[in-house]
């Protein structure tokens, strides 16, 4: 899915070319991307519109429309926006044609992305205040208002970082990184935190999430630029995929296990593994004591 790097390299791409212009056509290829809301209205709403800004909150992208109408959008696992791709691109689901003549065309082979609309400056505000958290990147998260959050938690911290209404913008990806950086285990119950350790994770939050945006953001395996350029951190990965391979930091083995309903990875060396949190056995290993698998 992607994540605040990738949603911020798209909005940093296309909102330049965006500002002042007008919708001239807006076709919804797949009644999903908006529903409940019929397609016909929407294409009412925004046909003639001109376009004041394109913001981001968290993994959202904000498009805002004169007279405070708002088209939020969320990319979810495999869309990507593109500028003036090919006519027969593939997996299309919306095409906007601007007054310019150029065009964007949403493509999401796997058809999550959404696109809703928001009445109003109040209403955008309530939207995402009912749902995302801390933004990381602009002076929100530190180390106090992050030891402040796990207070109290007894979930895992992987599971703390991937919950959008605590950090916003942080996924599978970022959260493997971040932790890694600041030498915490991702099964390491959020709640037993110290306070020198949300310091650090707070600016390993904030630093791989800027290593991610420096380089474009992370092609695994649809994200595209708008021009259809793929980012590149996932050639920079200190961890995240990277299975069986030396940690770049004491050469040890990194190890891949599931945190948090994901496939996650980890030196545990460098990262110790909370005593309290058993190792899972390997496939095949045979009981020592009892001889049975």
């Amino acid at each position: 899915m992607p994540e605040l790097p990738e949603v911020e390299t798209i909005r940093r791409r296309l909102a330049p070319v965006l500002a002042g212009r007008r919708v001239r056509t807006l076709g919804v290829l797949d009644p999903r991307w908006c529903a409940p809301a019929d397609p016909a209205a929407l294409t009412d709403a925004l046909t003639g519109r001109r376009i004041e800004a394109l913001g981001r909150r968290g993994k959202w992208l904000v498009v805002t429309f004169e007279d405070e109408l708002h088209l939020v959008l969320h990319l979810r696992m495999t869309g990507t926006w593109l500028y003036d791709p090919a006519p027969d691109v593939p997996h299309q689901r919306v095409v906007i044609e601007l007054d310019d003549g150029h065009e964007l065309r949403f493509c999401d082979p796997r058809r999550f992305g959404t696109g809703e609309l928001v009445l109003g400056d109040g209403a955008l505000a309530a939207f995402f205040a009912a749902r995302i958290g801390l933004e990381p990147l602009d002076g929100e998260l530190d180390g106090a208002a992050l030891h402040a959050l796990t207070r109290g938690r007894q979930a895992p911290v992987k599971a703390f970082l991937l919950d959008q209404r605590r950090i916003a913008g942080v996924g599978n990806i970022y959260a493997d990184e971040a932790l890694f950086r600041a030498g915490i285990h991702p099964l390491r119950r959020t709640g037993a935190l110290r306070r020198a350790q949300s310091e650090a994770l707070a600016g390993s939050v904030r630093d791989a999430l800027r290593a991610g945006l420096q380089a474009g953001g992370a092609t695994i395996d649809d994200f595209r630029h708008p021009d259809g350029v793929r980012g590149g951190f996932q050639h920079e990965f200190l961890v995240h995929r990277r299975e069986g391979e030396a940690c770049p930091r004491c050469g040890g083995p990194i190890v891949k296990f599931v945190a948090a309903g994901r496939g996650t990875y980890a030196c545990e060396t460098c990262q110790p593994r909370p005593r309290a949190v058993r190792r899972p056995r390997r496939p095949g290993r045979r009981d020592a004591r009892s001889g049975r698998p």
